[in-house]
């Protein structure tokens, strides 16, 4: 079998896991649009946030939503690797002729359509119950939004792939995920604008790689113009440069086949 082959087996392997488990596949969808709905309805409604642009803190919450989706997405999709070490299945595939990379290539490929999906879905659910600008267009904002979440979740699938070929145990990955994750998650401006906090948040903010996701999705469907935000231009080279960056660190790391990494 080629490496091409090899890759769409592992590819198509993952992808009928996750469909067969109905509770990864709905809960990393459901928990942020039940955040969505519940948040940013009672934000909207009892405190009527007058200094977002739009006035409208559930269509601004949705970047933030679709940001926290493909988190829950890389976290959940990268239990396959416990999985499949505990199970004996890693060292297999590591035994046949095609190289590592090749099988983490197929795996974490796996990792980012899923998230893609689930995050794009959990985008064109809400789009018809919030008032969004789309700036540039419905298919234009579609199409920065779709690079946007692609983009994010390449960065994402690279990263847990990083943590899970060094990380012992599938608890110890999801608490080091949430650790780090979830602090970017909040201080990106996903959840409150971050133009008026103390200076130190802002620096933390702009050094913030999730920042840029969330920038570009707000420009994408929610601003009604440029003022005040980062720009396409910056936030896809930020983006682009980590995602290419962070995903060759992912298969560049030789991944453990037990917990004492022999």
């Amino acid at each position: 079998m080629s490496a091409v082959g090899a890759v769409g087996a592992l590819f198509g392997r993952d992808i009928r896991a996750v469909v067969r488990s109905r509770s990864q596949l709905y809960s990393s969808m459901f928990t942020p649009l039940l955040f969505l709905i519940f948040l940013g309805n009672g934000v909207s409604e009892g405190l009527e946030p007058a200094n977002l642009k739009a006035g409208n803190f559930t269509a601004y919450l949705v970047a933030g939503v679709v940001v926290m989706t493909s988190v829950f997405s890389a976290t959940f999709s990268s239990a396959s690797y416990y999985k499949d070490r505990d199970s004996g299945m890693l060292r297999m595939l590591l035994s046949s002729p095609h190289s590592a990379r090749t099988v983490l290539f197929g795996k974490s490929l796996a990792g980012v359509c899923i998230g893609v999906v689930q995050a794009s879905v959990v985008l064109l659910l809400a789009a018809p119950f919030v008032e969004f600008e789309w700036q540039y267009g419905l298919v234009g904002g579609l199409l920065v939004a779709g690079a946007t979440i692609v983009l994010l979740n390449v960065m994402l699938s690279g990263l847990a792939q990083a943590l899970a070929s060094r990380v012992e145990t599938m608890q110890g990955f999801h608490l080091v995920m949430n650790l780090a994750l979830f602090p970017l998650l909040f201080f990106s401006g996903a959840f409150f604008p971050v133009d008026n906090l103390p200076p130190w948040l802002e620096v933390m903010a702009r050094i913030n790689p999730f920042s840029y996701a969330v920038d570009a999705l707000e420009l994408a469907a929610y601003a009604d113009g440029t003022a005040g935000f980062f720009g396409l231009a910056i936030d896809f080279a930020v983006m682009g440069a980590l995602a290419v960056g962070v995903y060759a660190l992912g298969l560049a790391r030789t991944p453990r086949l037990t917990w004492s990494g022999k």
